[in-house]
């Protein structure tokens, strides 16, 4: 499932580190989405659709489809204003199989 994904795990991580800093990094969080492409963006919301579960994660790919369809406002500003965004997001890349933890180990140890 993870090949669906048009944006790295990587990538989604830096995303979750930023959410989760959110008073120090509000600004870097939404410059950091805002400079993603569409691809990426609508896998973002995908993963927090599905870690929501408003999808299950086997509908991957019509829940990135549905993001890029319903896209009407800045990703940035859409998942910024959701409470739980992180949590969101890495309960989704652990619904299709991606261990946050793992990728984050990779992630600070660069």
């Amino acid at each position: 499932m993870e090949d669906l994904l048009e944006i790295s795990p990587r990538k989604v991580v830096q995303v979750i580190f930023y959410a989760r800093e959110k008073r120090m990094a509000e600004a870097e969080l939404r410059a950091f989405i805002a400079a993603m492409n569409e691809d990426e963006k609508a896998s973002l919301v995908a993963l927090t659709w599905i870690g929501r579960e408003t999808f299950d994660a086997d509908d991957l790919a019509e829940a990135i489809e549905t993001a890029k369809t319903e896209a009407t406002t800045p990703t940035e500003n859409y998942l910024a204003s959701m409470p739980l965004f992180a949590d969101y997001l890495e309960a989704g890349l652990e619904a299709i199989g991606i261990n946050p933890s793992e990728v984050e180990e990779d992630f600070f140890d660069r």
